[in-house]
């Protein structure tokens, strides 16, 4: 059975995201392919689309190598974030339908409930898929593009603390869905960045030992940091 170029890209993606493969490790076409059961073919090809995205890096007489960000890309990668954020949230608040409503609420309900009890895992999922289905709601190919590649690489490069008053982030949660449920763009737009620039503090880049243990599998949206 043949298995896509993009499959065999977001399983490596995965992989270097998630600490098995340590920057500035070797990557063989050879060892991949075997790794993940395809021809070197489409090892090859994700490999190049990995380089174009900044976490593989190709040397001469050294081959593919996992990339090393360095401070200034880091900074450089959140603060993107930073900015696509309140945009993605004002187009949400333009072209959001009743059933994004419908979910955020409920997850807004979900987080107030889970940070009362003190429930930090449960908080983490839930405040991954809140910004996940906001950036649904923004309709936009373009930022649902690059703001998962954001995530993918903010995932890599810090560590998320979770918040110091979660009722407080929820919140705000909810007042972003009250201003997308009215169509205030503007005011989605403000609410959005003022909550993400204090989400901002909870990022430490990651030092350059090795990752701790990894979770089991599962979608846990939040090790790709959402706020």
């Amino acid at each position: 059975m043949s298995i896509p170029a993009h499959s065999v890209c977001t399983a490596i993606r995965d992989d270097i995201v998630s600490g098995v493969y340590e920057r500035g490790s070797r990557l063989t076409e050879e060892l991949l392919a075997r790794r993940y059961g395809v021809s070197r073919v489409p090892v090859r090809e994700a490999l190049r689309t990995l380089e174009a995205e900044g976490f593989v890096v190709t040397r001469r007489h050294a081959g593919a190598q996992v990339a090393e960000p360095g401070a200034r890309e880091a900074v450089d990668v959140l603060e993107t974030r930073l900015l696509l954020e309140p945009l993605c949230a004002a187009r949400a608040a333009q072209r959001r339908t009743e059933a994004h409503l419908k979910v955020l609420r409920g997850l807004v309900r979900l987080g107030q409930e889970r940070a009362r009890r003190g429930q930090e895992e449960d908080l983490r999922s839930l405040g991954g898929w809140f910004h996940e289905t906001l950036v649904q709601a923004s309709a936009s190919e373009t930022l649902t593009s690059l703001l998962t590649l954001l995530r993918q690489k903010i995932a890599w490069m810090y560590v998320v603390e979770s918040p110091a008053r979660p009722q407080e982030s929820w919140a705000e949660h909810g007042a972003i869905v009250d201003a997308l449920a009215r169509g205030d763009a503007e005011r989605a737009r403000a609410l959005t960045a003022q909550h993400a620039d204090r989400a901002r503090r909870a990022h430490r880049l990651r030092g350059p030992g090795p990752y701790p243990p990894r979770r089991p599998p599962g979608r846990d949206p939040e090790e790709a940091p959402a706020w």
